[in-house]
């Protein structure tokens, strides 16, 4: 059985930054797409970045371009995501994902087959 475990998240000021880590054991890291979303207190879960599955092609929502970096290392079965540049809207909890969809790179939530359970991120101003 897959799972997503992330770790790496905190309380951070404006502007700061963090590195969160997702480790992936019983799935072949390798076949999946991997992703980043995040969800806010009442709002609903969103789109956060992408990465192919060698890594090697990337996505980002608009509102995190150029601030945040995925990345991942299929070595170490890791996903990662370097949070820069931190804004109080960046507050929520933030879920990595994993999908074995036969795209070089996918962004909705249904896609995915398999979550972790979420790591805080919690920017103040």
């Amino acid at each position: 059985q897959a799972q997503l475990v992330e770790s790496g998240g905190g309380l951070v000021q404006a502007g700061g930054s963090l590195r969160l880590s997702c480790a992936a054991s019983g799935l072949t890291f390798s076949s999946y797409v991997m992703g980043w979303f995040r969800q806010a207190p009442g709002k609903e879960r969103e789109f956060v970045a992408a990465a192919s599955r060698s890594g090697g092609y990337t996505l980002y929502a608009d509102s995190v371009k150029g601030r945040f970096t995925i990345s991942r290392d299929n070595a170490k079965n890791t996903l990662y995501l370097q949070l820069n540049s931190l804004k109080p809207e960046d507050t929520a909890v933030y879920y990595c994902a994993a999908s074995k969809v036969a795209k070089v790179v996918v962004t909705r939530p249904s896609e995915f087959g398999s979550w972790g359970q979420g790591t805080q991120v919690t920017v103040s101003s």
